[in-house]
């Protein structure tokens, strides 16, 4: 019985940041699945070989284009991502500032939450 190897790397070239190793990793992974199951279906159905490449090929091609669909979306996630870490930054910052400028103001205000959220939660 022949077994067919396919090229486990899907094409770069039509992933926007490929730099993004997270989407090449689930990409690379999701090929190596349908190498995997096509190779047992070539092991275990040797007269159904036409049928099989064909649909092998066919699962490539849509987790090539998943791949291709979902990088925009994960370039978007990664900008957002070091925006909010900037506003997370700021926010934390700020709050320092207050609490040394006004420490008697937020221990106030750090015991009355602490009152409320202790009543809320009983």
């Amino acid at each position: 019985m022949e077994t067919t190897v396919r090229n486990t790397t899907p094409a770069t070239s039509a992933m926007p940041g490929n730099g993004d190793g997270t989407l090449h990793n689930a990409s690379s992974s999701a090929h190596a699945a349908v190498n995997s199951m096509a190779s047992v279906a070539d092991k275990v159905a040797g007269k159904v070989k036409p049928a099989i490449d064909h649909v092998a090929a066919m699962a490539h091609q849509v987790v090539d284009k998943a791949a291709t669909a979902a990088g925009p979306t994960a370039d978007w996630l990664a900008e957002q991502g070091a925006s909010l870490n900037a506003t997370q930054k700021k926010v934390v910052e700020d709050t320092c500032s207050y609490i040394s400028a006004n420490p008697l103001k937020a221990i106030g205000v750090a015991l009355a939450t602490g009152f409320l959220l202790s009543r809320i939660l009983r």
